[in-house]
C-alpha cells in the first residue's frame, strides 16, 4: 500500500463532462494522474462505489459541504476516486451536485486502486474489485497524509477528519 512520503503512481483516470469546456470534450475525458497532481495540493477520497449507501449519504456530501473550508486550508482540488466507469461517475456527480467542488474520478478497471494498494475484492458480494474507503492529502504528487478505513467503518476518511489532518 502507498505510504506517506511516497509519490502517487501514475494511471489514467476518467472524468465525465456535461459540457465542452477548457479543452475537454462532452463525455468521458482521460487524465494522467502524474500530470494532474503537479504543483497542486489535492485531497483524494476513495470509496467502494457510486450510489452506495454510506458513499452517497455521508462521504461525498461531506466533501461537497466542506469545499470552502478545504479551499481555505490551501487545497486546490478534491477528488472522489471510485472503481466505476465515467458514465456512472458522471450520473453520480449530477445526483450529488458536486459541480465544481469535487472531481468525480473514474477508475473503471481499478488500475489506480491497485497501484495505490487500496483495492479490495468484493466479488463475493457481487461488486468485483473496488477501492477501499480512504482519504489522502497529496502535495505535488507526494502523499502527505493517508487514512484507510477498517472494513465497515467511516471515520478517518471523512471530510472532518481530513480537515483536522490539514490543521495539524
Amino acid at each position: 500500500m502507498i505510504a506517506v512520503g511516497q509519490r502517487v503512481p501514475d494511471a489514467t483516470l476518467y472524468e465525465f463532462f456535461e459540457t465542452e469546456s477548457g479543452g475537454c470534450a462532452l463525455g468521458p475525458n482521460a487524465f494522467s494522474v502524474a500530470e494532474l497532481v503537479k504543483g497542486k495540493k489535492i485531497v483524494v477520497f476513495g470509496l467502494p462505489g457510486a450510489f452506495t449507501p454510506t458513499c452517497s449519504a455521508k462521504h461525498v456530501p461531506g466533501f461537497v459541504q466542506a469545499h470552502d473550508q478545504l479551499r481555505a486550508a490551501g487545497v486546490d482540488e478534491v477528488w472522489c476516486h471510485a472503481v466505476n466507469d465515467a458514465f456512472v461517475m458522471g450520473a453520480w456527480a449530477r445526483d450529488q451536485q458536486t459541480d465544481d467542488k469535487v472531481r468525480m474520478m473514474a477508475d473503471g478497471a481499478a488500475q489506480w486502486a491497485r497501484a495505490l494498494g487500496v483495492d479490495q475484492d468484493l466479488s463475493q458480494r457481487g461488486l468485483g474489485v473496488r477501492a477501499k474507503r480512504y482519504a489522502m492529502i497529496v502535495e505535488d504528487g507526494v502523499v502527505k497524509h493517508l487514512a484507510v478505513e477498517a472494513p465497515g467503518e467511516f471515520k478517518v476518511s471523512s471530510a472532518e477528519a481530513v480537515l483536522e489532518a490539514l490543521r495539524s
